[in-house]
């Protein structure tokens, strides 16, 4: 409680304004973000809790899913997932700056659901020529639910009307909790599907035997054929499968009881909820699948405390990454309650052996691709770090706007290559208030300023200057209650 205080005391007397430019204590900053001022690279996000991701890559962009915990978080004390019946869109194509597409709104468009829970994503070209994404998620644990978009970032729709996975299918066997689906495409465009959980009542600690793999129908939508178990050791959820080399890869959590029985001489067995891996080349044959150990360890064992997790490989930009979550955003929040944060690692693996090098969880994070150009257009809701900062939706589907609401905001952006010489920033703005542009610190060189009174969008634009090259990170200071914030660039000599 006095920590609290404390915060609620600096963000009162900490913000000052001198000159007519917008300054924001470094203290304030330092207590709401743990990427402001550091150069941390995790969570993906600091504005909101998300978990469970899943990942697909469109147009060289990368755009990434998951369970929206901000609405459990704004709806509840604690984080017990009943209140979420959405889910998060980010993208990027550097690693480190993320756009924030919005949440989809699972429960108005799949109104049957109980919640949405842990995507995951396939996309593939159609016969209309267009590419089509398939949006797996839990329905609560009791099964699958799937949306639909010929792009990904919306708009969705519910084409079964139903769940395609649910609890008590005959073809599940005993099953109780066909959740967290993991879903892939081979090189012959066939897609597969795993989930599962829970325990029966001929269960054994060390094997439930609840894990399940199937093909998908080829409209992607319903299963075909067999549905066969996945001998998962001391499986527990979060499901999620890749293609790589002709080899399938199942991922999963492994559960919290002790590990009393192991039969596996040649690897050693999972520690408490890590997420192991397996391998088949034949996904059907139960016996097929071979466990090959656990590739990342519970992430409260490098950047605590302790949480369950839900991963996604992929490669993309020629590496492979890890996504996963954790749950420490919640320190620099009013108050705590389990809410997790999804963040990403680089990982080796090694593709002609199929073979995953162990890796943990960490706050750095992975390193920038490549610079962020910004002689092109960029979205406002592009943030590599925040400071209270509200959005809301756009006028087309995936994008948000950022709003004022009295108090100075900041945005932080990391790697912005000035390899021209910028004369103008223009901005898309409407409301009252102001924007400043700082270089490399929140109260770095201020470059730019606009002053924003306008009742309908309006690009407005401001000198630059002093002049700036090179790579640097840029600040966006704003404040304005009734300010809305669409996107910026800026303009070469």
């Amino acid at each position: 409680m006095k920590r609290r205080l404390e915060i609620i005391a600096m963000l009162l007397l900490a913000v000052a304004c001198a000159n007519g430019q917008i300054i924001v204590n470094d203290s304030l900053l330092r207590a709401t973000s743990p990427k402001m001022l550091t150069e941390e690279n995790n969570p993906l996000v600091d504005f909101m809790f998300t978990a469970d991701p899943t990942a697909v890559e469109y147009q060289g962009r990368l755009y990434v899913y998951g369970t929206n915990d901000h609405e459990q978080y704004l709806n509840a004390d604690r984080n017990t997932y009943e209140k979420i019946r959405s889910l998060v869109m980010l993208s990027t194509d550097d690693m480190v700056n993320w756009t924030y597409h919005g949440t989809i709104p699972t429960g108005r468009i799949a109104p049957w659901i109980l919640n949405s829970w842990a995507p995951s994503i396939i996309s593939r070209r159609e016969d209309d020529g267009k590419w089509h994404f398939y949006l797996y998620f839990s329905n609560s644990g009791d099964g699958v639910g799937v949306v639909t978009a010929t792009s990904p970032v919306g708009p969705w729709k519910d084409v079964l009307g139903k769940p395609l996975i649910r609890s008590g299918m005959p073809e599940l066997g005993e099953c109780p909790n066909p959740f967290d689906p993991g879903a892939v495409i081979d090189e012959h465009g066939q897609g597969w599907i795993a989930f599962g959980g829970g325990q029966t009542k001929d269960s054994l600690a060390w094997m439930p035997g609840t894990a399940r793999v199937a093909k998908l129908g080829k409209d992607l939508t319903s299963l075909e054929g067999t549905v066969a178990e996945i001998k998962a050791p001391y499986f527990f959820e979060a499901s999620e499968l890749n293609y790589i080399n002709g080899t399938w890869v199942y991922t999963y959590s492994s559960n919290w009881l002790p590990r009393k029985v192991w039969n596996h001489a040649d690897v050693e067995r999972p520690a408490i909820c890590t997420m192991p891996y397996m391998t088949s080349r034949t996904p059907l044959r139960s016996d097929s699948w071979v466990y090959r150990g656990d590739y990342f360890r519970n992430p409260g064992e490098t950047v605590p405390p302790l949480t369950n997790n839900h991963t996604h490989l992929q490669r993309y930009g020629g590496k492979w990454y890890l996504f996963h979550h954790s749950m420490y955003l919640e320190k620099y929040f009013p108050r705590q309650g389990g809410f997790r944060n999804m963040g990403v690692e680089e990982i080796e693996l090694d593709e002609a052996s199929v073979t995953i090098r162990r890796a943990g969880a960490s706050r750095t994070g992975v390193r920038q691709l490549k610079a962020l150009n910004p002689f092109l257009l960029q979205q406002a809701e592009t943030t590599a770090a925040t400071h209270n900062i509200r959005f809301e939706a756009g006028d087309a589907p995936g994008n948000m706007v950022v709003c004022g609401d009295g108090k100075p905001g900041v945005i932080r952006l990391k790697g912005v290559d000035f390899m021209r010489v910028a004369r103008r920033f223009e901005v898309l703005v409407k409301g009252e208030g102001r924007i400043d542009v700082r270089v490399d610190a929140p109260h770095g060189p201020l470059i730019a300023s606009i002053d924003v009174r306008e009742k309908q969008w309006k690009h407005k634009r401001a000198r630059v200057s002093p002049r700036i090259t090179g790579r640097h990170d840029l600040y966006f200071l704003f404040e304005g209650k009734t300010l809305r914030f669409d996107n910026w660039m800026f303009l070469a000599e």
